[in-house]
């Protein structure tokens, strides 16, 4: 319903307009990865494989266009050559968005990491992102760096080693000593490099790569959301303290995945 009558409108958007289009495509993006509803629009577009709703307005438009130049030539296109149109289109919608994401206003490490390998993250057969997965992919979750933002730990420190002072999603799939034996099973599929960039460069690469990183993340980051939980309970710090009735709902709305 978002691009109806696109071809009428999609050339004369205002930046109003865009931001009326981003809001819910930001939100069904976020529920499609199973997301934080934190996370920025680009990333959360980028991992659900959703190109900006203004450029597939202007694909429909410009599809549209083409036909009514056909048919004012006497054409009428058979459905092949609509399809290879629409494919033609395509590609030039998805060059445009990578050269968007070269200037992403937020989730800068997600964009860089996914955005060099857009065409197979797009086109893939294989793998679907869960909520823990995401988390390890956006930065938004059970991280002491993200807690303590939205001011549920008291600071961004790792509680699983000792000497980390900012617990991150690199920090937990690179360098936490707590995690090395599911780090060793991990680097024994996808290789030694576990920066982001290499990382879902592997996944895009193989299916056994994409589920190895899966099995990663569930395994870890369950432990680390039932250590929060616990400290939840037990900690004195106000943020952390479980909510109640209303404004327990009005938190998880705010942070939870929906």
């Amino acid at each position: 319903m978002a691009l109806y009558g696109a071809p009428v409108w999609a050339m004369d958007m205002t930046a109003s307009t865009l931001a009326i289009l981003r809001k819910p495509q930001r939100a069904m993006a976020v529920r499609v990865v199973r997301g934080y509803r934190t996370i920025s629009y680009e990333a959360a577009c980028v991992l659900a494989g959703s190109p900006p709703w203004d450029l597939e307005a202007k694909v429909l438009a410009s599809l549209y266009r083409w036909r009514e130049e056909e048919r004012a030539r006497g054409s009428r296109p058979v459905q092949r050559q609509i399809a290879l149109r629409r494919e033609e289109l395509r590609q030039v919608l998805v060059a445009e968005w990578r050269q968007r994401l070269l200037r992403p206003t937020a989730g800068l490490a997600t964009v860089e990491a996914i955005r060099p390998v857009l065409d197979d993250w797009l086109g893939r057969r294989h793998g679907s992102l869960s909520f823990r997965v995401t988390q390890v992919l956006s930065g938004h979750g059970c991280f002491g760096k993200y807690l303590c933002r939205i001011d549920r730990e008291p600071d961004a420190r790792c509680h699983h080693c000792v000497h980390c002072g900012e617990d991150t999603a690199q920090h937990t799939l690179a360098e936490c000593v707590a995690w090395e034996e599911q780090r060793r099973v991990l680097t024994n599929k996808v290789g030694g490099d576990l920066s982001l960039p290499a990382l879902v460069r592997k996944m895009v690469g193989s299916a056994e790569s994409w589920d190895a990183v899966v099995s990663f993340c569930e395994d870890v980051m369950s432990q680390k959301e039932t250590a929060e939980r616990e400290r939840e309970i037990s900690t004195p710090f106000p943020g952390r303290r479980r909510r109640t009735g209303r404004r327990r709902r009005a938190d998880n709305a705010l942070f939870r995945p929906p």
